[in-house]
């Protein structure tokens, strides 16, 4: 499967260097490989931090002969890894092109003092989605990511035993491997608990108030916590979109998880997978155009709310509103239509045959959320 990055990473490489984040088993690895003919990780121009043959070449300075692509995986783990990987491009730049993934945001673990700044382009790959799949997203893959979600190899097995399975050795990965080589923290037990915990808030603001109780631990401890999870790829957070003359909720936080098949409540795996194809939206745009892309919310004090609003530098570009099986024109649209300056609000549902049905004045439309991907292409 060619994924949605390929091409632009291609066209990339041959002015600057490429980091690739995304969470665990995304498929950052295999897309990497698929820019070489006929590779796989034992293909000499893959370098993984892990290994320890890889590591003893690169800290001695040395790279494979007669590779025109060199790929660096997980050497963000290598606590002076800008540095080195600094002396590799400017040495070798006009013959060599290279390529750093890793399972964690690279543009956060800036150990080793020098900067790249300048040197790379960034990329953030996501779970399979809808128009990813086909340009013509099909009932039966809206079936298949709501159950087993979009990362690729549950998707493509398909088979609820392997998922199972799948998830507690990923999780596990995540935090003996990742989060234990990255950061400076002990208490795995609770780090295990809070990511179990996590699922049960998607959704909802996130209290770290509540959550810092049910831990035990400080405020601080907990908010770092989950900090952790999010540069690991495991979770994020989304803002709220302050209006100040609506009393808009300005600081609280909204919760979603990169797999949304952990979601055990249909409802809430659903408004969580319209939160991942937005962001993948934005990530998208932002990393391909240069435009600065946001995904947030819209709470007032009253309690109104809209699910997700995308800005495109600064300005709304659409709002979303999430719908389980209500048929009506959310009462929420048509306030905030009256009141802000959102160009269009889509209130979207699961049902693949239900009504799409546009509402002028209230710039609004009732879609099916295929018919929503074929439109914005999320």
């Amino acid at each position: 499967m060619k994924r949605y990055l390929t091409s632009p990473i291609r066209q990339d490489l041959r002015e600057k260097m490429v980091f690739l984040g995304g969470p665990r088993q995304v498929g950052k690895t295999t897309l990497a490989l698929n820019l070489i003919p006929q590779a796989d990780e034992t293909h000499p121009a893959y370098l993984s931090w892990d290994v320890p043959a890889s590591q003893r070449l690169l800290l001695d300075g040395g790279l494979p002969a007669d590779q025109p692509l060199i790929i660096l995986d997980e050497i963000h783990k290598y606590r002076g890894w800008r540095n080195l990987v600094k002396g590799f491009y400017d040495h070798y730049k006009s013959h060599k092109q290279f390529l750093i993934t890793g399972s964690a945001r690279l543009d956060h673990y800036r150990r080793g003092g020098d900067s790249l700044q300048g040197r790379y382009h960034y990329y953030r790959l996501h779970p399979l989605s809808l128009h990813e799949l086909s340009a013509r997203p099909r009932s039966s893959d809206l079936e298949t990511l709501m159950k087993f979600g979009g990362f690729p190899e549950p998707f493509l097995k398909q088979d609820t035993r392997h998922w199972k399975r799948w998830q507690r050795e990923r999780q596990s990965r995540v935090i003996q491997e990742d989060l234990i080589s990255l950061e400076h923290v002990r208490e795995i037990s609770q780090l295990q608990l809070l990511a179990q915990m996590l699922p049960q808030r998607v959704g909802s603001v996130l209290s770290i108030a509540n959550l810092r109780q049910d831990l035990s631990v400080a405020f601080e401890t907990a908010d770092k916590w989950v900090t952790i999870f999010e540069n690991l790829y495991y979770c994020f957070r989304i803002m709220p979109y302050g209006l100040p003359h609506l009393r808009a909720v300005k600081k609280e936080r909204k919760l979603y998880l990169w797999d949304w098949s952990l979601c055990e409540d249909e409802a809430v795996r659903f408004e969580n997978l319209v939160a991942s194809h937005l962001l993948k939206y934005c990530h998208f745009r932002e990393d391909t155009e240069g435009d600065e892309m946001s995904l947030r919310f819209l709470r007032d004090a009253s309690g109104r709310e809209i699910d997700f609003i995308v800005l495109r530098n600064g300005k709304p570009e659409f709002a979303v509103e999430c719908k389980s099986g209500d048929r009506a024109l959310s009462r929420n649209i048509a306030y905030f239509a009256q009141r802000t300056a959102i160009p269009k609000f889509y209130q979207t549902h699961l049902r693949t045959n239900g009504e799409d049905t546009e509402w002028p004045d209230a710039k609004a439309r009732i879609i099916p959320f295929l018919r929503l991907c074929e439109l914005l292409k999320l």
